[in-house]
């Protein structure tokens, strides 16, 4: 569908809704794809795998559909609620393991005990075919594209998708996009081969794999043209705009490619055809809110800064008219006496406030300053060009320097 993100960023963009499949991600193609492939003998046995959720539901999901036994193992660390729904679509849970690592190698002793044929999430050959046939109905459903940005975790979507793009029409531009926290890729590009790397926490948790698969990384590494890598308050911007504009709830790791458009990393592309796949909308409610959050912060709406005014009575008042007056509102104050240095006869408020954009968030900084000798903004209020919806002149994007 031709989104509403086009006159933002300047590109004309396609977005591939993959985070309205039943499971709420595009791992069901290569779940049901991996499954109609198995021998009838094999069916009857069943599959085991390893996950921390969307490749363990749409498994399970299709598992059910199909007739054929699923089991998988998840760490301790999945979400309950993830837990929840693989049992009640009928499959062996086996919830043991610190992380993931813990949880695959519980997952292949089981498959050699039992019989199971164990199905990688994103490095089996089937999966990565069906992943591929995202890439297929984008081709049939939007023509003359010029580029489409993937987002790259353990390697299997861009590995399919570049693959059946590529075969079809070898012009259009295959973009991998990561997060700063999880660049496994990246790292694997510059080794010349999957090596391990450490994670940290992530937005785009469904990215953090910390080694890309073989298959996928000898499949994908040759038709991938740019290969990029996104900071965090990228990703809480993607997923705000999405929200706001798109009406879309999306997971981090499927807003990834919009937050590579939006830190400008993929400027060349202006005036062209994008598509971008939004390829999981499986997010944690408590998470979701964490990152609009973060999104408005980056985005210069939620503002922080602590100012010295006077104790007397009507001090705060007096701060709270000049906010008022401005049209800016105000989420948390808190005021404190005993750690202040200046004089006793003064007080420290720290204040959380709402303003309209960046150009308010700076009128607002330099109303403040005008009326006030102390007074302390927290350090990269402006991320740098922040695509928004209206720019000063009320058409295009609200610049805000560092």
């Amino acid at each position: 569908m031709k989104s509403h993100l086009s006159e933002l960023t300047g590109m004309e963009i396609f977005l591939k809704k993959d985070f309205l499949q039943y499971t709420g991600s595009f791992k069901e193609r290569g779940a049901s794809y991996a499954l109609l492939m198995l021998p009838e003998e094999q069916k009857r046995k069943g599959v085991i795998s390893a996950s921390l959720g969307n490749h363990a539901l749409a498994l399970c999901y299709h598992g059910k559909r199909l007739n054929i036994p699923v089991t998988v193992v998840m760490p301790i660390v999945a979400p309950i609620m993830k837990i929840q729904s693989c049992q009640q679509l009928g499959a062996n849970v086996v919830v043991q393991g610190h992380d993931m690592g813990e949880a695959k190698q519980i997952a292949m002793r089981l498959s050699k005990e039992r019989g199971l044929v164990y199905i990688n999430g994103y490095d089996h050959p089937h999966i990565m075919a069906g992943q591929g046939t995202l890439g297929l109905e984008v081709v049939e459903q939007v023509a003359n594209i010029d580029a489409i940005i993937v987002p790259v975790g353990g390697g299997g979507l861009i590995a399919g998708v570049a693959l059946a793009i590529k075969t079809l029409h070898p012009n259009v531009k295959v973009i991998g996009v990561e997060s700063e926290r999880c660049a496994s890729f990246t790292a694997a590009i510059k080794a010349g081969k999957p090596v391990p790397v450490p994670i940290q926490s992530t937005l785009a948790d469904g990215l953090a794999v910390p080694m890309v698969g073989y298959n996928a990384f000898i499949t994908a590494a040759p038709l991938i043209d740019k290969l990029v890598v996104v900071k965090e308050e990228w990703i809480a911007m993607a997923i705000l705009r999405l929200v706001e504009l798109e009406k879309c709830v999306v997971e981090g790791a499927g807003a990834s490619g919009l937050a590579a458009i939006l830190a400008g990393h993929l400027d060349e592309f202006k005036g062209k055809r994008v598509v971008i796949p939004l390829c999981g909308g499986n997010i944690d409610t408590t998470i979701l809110g964490r990152c609009l959050e973060r999104g408005l912060a980056v985005d210069g709406r939620l503002l922080k800064f602590t100012v010295t005014v006077s104790d007397r009575p009507g001090g705060i008042a007096e701060l709270t008219k000049l906010l008022s007056s401005m049209g800016v509102s105000i989420k948390d104050i808190i005021h404190e006496r005993a750690w202040i240095t200046s004089d006793i006869f003064s007080v420290q408020v720290k204040v959380v406030c709402e303003t309209r954009d960046v150009k308010h968030g700076k009128q607002l900084m330099k109303a403040l300053s005008e009326n006030y000798t102390n007074v302390h903004f927290d350090e990269n209020v402006f991320y740098g060009e922040i695509p928004s919806p209206l720019n000063e002149n009320g058409n295009g994007v609200s610049a805000g320097k560092h």
